[in-house]
């Protein structure tokens, strides 16, 4: 195949967070891939509790993965080398190039001291990346225009400006005020970072376009900058979203045609991405809540992961949420726990070297005959296994801190097992099991096992290809940009004949 021309490294930076960057992002590799290009995707600094474990066993963002995804290419840690996951409203935990090295209160991380370090790290990851890849699809961090953070900054202008990247400017029209936010952001740039900015992407817009073409000029006559593009709000389309802010505002009413699932709404949820293909299953009703009367209704309930296990099972057990899945169980509904929900079906959880705070031991919900000790190593590492009595090869990640094992005295039945015939997970009867890996859900054979019980409420009996159904909805939102952005202006820009 003919050698692409190479292209400049573009970066999509916000006015504000949740303009949908990432989104944007995810469409630009999947567009530059459909052009003929080998694009990855580029993030120096993530903060999310949504992660996944690369190919070689390391830790990076999960959007970073999905966008990775979109470009056709697989994930590593040079497409986001500094990923934090937030512990407490103060404190997160640093991950660098996969690996975590300690916790940072947001006082101490944001200082001047040693941040130089952080910033040749994330450099040289990019610098790394781009001997790899054309073009390099960038993406910022909240709003652009942090400027108390200017000098401590690693993730939007002062990484646009080591790339030599073209930018993008998103605003999310949604929210209201974009004239003022878009404006706004361009003034506070420096010169320097001015030039490095040559378009202005709206997004989330809802209406009749036409009425916003006299906005389109205003913007540009201020900003002295084009609009790009204007890109509709869409509802059809089915990508992963980044933050958990929206869990709460998916529908919670059960539906007496489908199998009810409700996943437990956890104050640090971390990897609410397992649940995406059993959502999209059309057997399946799917919500995330913690409330007692909405968890009775469930048919299945599954505690997902923590990132902090202990504060989170005190938080059920004081609202009264740990008590209303034991007595579920009871009553014969299906109990699942992943990751950190795994750690809490127990029979208790320890903590003695406090690597969560200053509780050392909490007792679980005894639903299964184990016991876990948190542990300084973490397990990071992409899996393949076999559910138990099943040939079908399942893939799956884990990415956790601790080690669970049988009570003595106690016999203990696997989840299932991994390609070395190591076993993983534990089941209690048939409606009773926990696992670490993340994902498992993505794998038919699972849930399969999970709706079996099932079978004579389900009216859609079809299994859910989700693979496929993935693949397709990065190709509508593909053709969904490519529609409301002006292609050949982008390609003009990053060709370097702007």
């Amino acid at each position: 195949m003919k050698q692409a021309k190479q292209l400049h490294p573009l970066m999509f930076v916000g006015t504000g967070s949740d303009v949908g960057k990432s989104i944007i992002v995810s469409a630009f590799c999947r567009i530059f891939r459909q052009d003929g290009y080998h694009p990855a995707p580029f993030k120096a600094q993530n903060m999310a509790l949504n992660s996944y474990a690369t190919p070689e066993g390391l830790e990076i963002g999960r959007a970073q993965a999905v966008q990775a995804e979109a470009a056709g290419v697989p994930c590593h840690t040079d497409m986001n080398p500094l990923l934090l996951k937030p512990t407490s409203d103060k404190n997160t935990q640093v991950v660098l190039n996969g690996k975590p090295i300690g916790n940072r209160d947001a006082y101490t991380y944001f200082r001047k001291e040693g941040r130089e370090v952080l910033r040749a790290e994330v450099n040289e990851a990019f610098d790394r990346l781009e001997q790899r890849y054309n073009p390099i699809v960038m993406e910022g961090a909240g709003s652009v225009s942090e400027i108390n953070l200017r000098d401590v900054d690693l993730v939007n202008m002062p990484m646009a400006i080591h790339a030599k990247a073209d930018v993008i400017l998103v605003a999310d029209i949604d929210r209201g005020g974009v004239f003022a936010s878009v404006y706004g952001s361009v003034l506070l740039m420096t010169e320097e970072e001015r030039r490095h900015l040559k378009g202005i992407l709206i997004n989330k817009f809802r209406g009749d376009l036409r009425l916003f073409e006299p906005g389109i000029k205003i913007i540009e006559d201020l900003c002295g900058v084009p609009v790009v593009g204007v890109v509709p709000y869409y509802k059809d389309i089915t990508i992963e979203e980044e933050d958990s802010v929206v869990l709460e505002s998916k529908n919670r009413q059960a539906n007496m045609g489908k199998v009810n699932v409700a996943v437990v709404l956890l104050r640090h949820l971390s990897n609410f991405t397992d649940f995406n293909c059993l959502e999209q299953d059309p057997r399946v009703h799917l919500f995330f809540t913690n409330n007692i009367q909405e968890i009775e209704k469930a048919d299945i309930i599954i505690l997902p992961g923590s990132k902090s296990t202990l504060s989170d099972l005190y938080e059920l057990r004081k609202n009264g949420v740990a008590q209303a899945v034991v007595q579920a169980h009871r009553q014969g509904k299906t109990i699942l726990g992943i990751c950190g929900g795994y750690q809490m079906m127990g029979q208790e959880i320890c903590d003695p070297e406090h690597h969560e705070g200053d509780v050392e031991r909490l007792p679980g919900l005894g639903l299964l005959p184990t016991t876990t000790q948190l542990t300084e190593e973490k397990v990071t590492e992409q899996v393949s296994f076999y559910m138990k009595g099943s040939d079908t090869l399942c893939k799956g990640y884990e990415i956790h801190q601790g080690r669970t094992s049988i009570l003595e005295g106690e016999k203990m039945e696997p989840l299932d097992f991994k390609i070395d015939g190591q076993p993983e997970g534990c089941v209690v009867g048939s409606t009773c099991m926990g696992t670490y890996i993340h994902g498992i859900l993505d794998n038919a054979v699972m849930i399969d096992r999970l709706l079996a019980p099932f079978n004579e409420k389900i009216k859609e009996r079809k299994a859910f290809d989700y693979e496929a159904f993935k693949e397709e909805q990065y190709k509508k939102l593909a053709a969904h940009v490519r529609q409301y952005v002006d292609m050949e202006l982008i390609y003009k820009i990053v060709k370097g004949n702007d």
